[in-house]
């Protein structure tokens, strides 16, 4: 498992994770696997109505299973290959790549509206940016997604992840 690094800071009435991850690939090769809907697909929580490299609106379809959810989005900014911000129903979600060495520094801000879902979005997205990795590594992977999430150290993470963010 990656080491990724996390906080959760306040952000007006609202509350921010911040998870930095190091990855092997320089910022041009896993800018296309943040924006197009097909590379999406392979890693991420949700899939992509069209492509993200563009401003304006969208879906985000989460699917857990047979069930899907689809939410409104909106592409606020998308910078190649260093900045993509996009709304995803009530939150928002700001991915920054900065080189790292010969690899990628990448950050992702996602501001919450729910403080108390902290916890289980930080494991959602760290076990999201394992697969990443292994897609960006060139393996033949697929999202980990909704329950099939609970076989693969969910819950685990989600407990670590309450624990880094413990409130006095």
């Amino acid at each position: 498992m990656t080491h990724t690094d996390a906080e959760v800071v306040a952000d007006g009435d609202r509350w921010t994770l911040i998870l930095i991850r190091e990855l092997r690939q320089p910022p041009e090769q896993v800018w296309p696997a943040l924006v197009d809907p097909a590379r999406l697909d392979r890693w991420a929580p949700f899939s992509a109505g069209r492509s993200l490299a563009d401003t304006g609106a969208t879906t985000l379809t989460t699917v857990d299973g047979d069930e899907r959810s689809t939410l409104p989005a909106v592409v606020h900014r998308a910078e190649p290959p260093h900045l993509l911000e996009y709304s995803w129903g009530e939150d928002l979600l700001r991915w920054e790549l900065a080189p790292s060495g010969t690899g990628t520094r990448l950050t992702l801000r996602h501001t919450l509206a729910d403080r108390d879902m902290d916890a289980m979005v930080a494991a959602g997205w760290h076990l999201c940016g394992d697969v990443l990795q292994r897609l960006l590594d060139g393996e033949p992977v697929t999202a980990i997604r909704g329950r099939d999430a609970m076989n693969h150290g969910w819950p685990e993470l989600r407990d670590r992840y309450a624990a880094t963010f413990a409130r006095p």
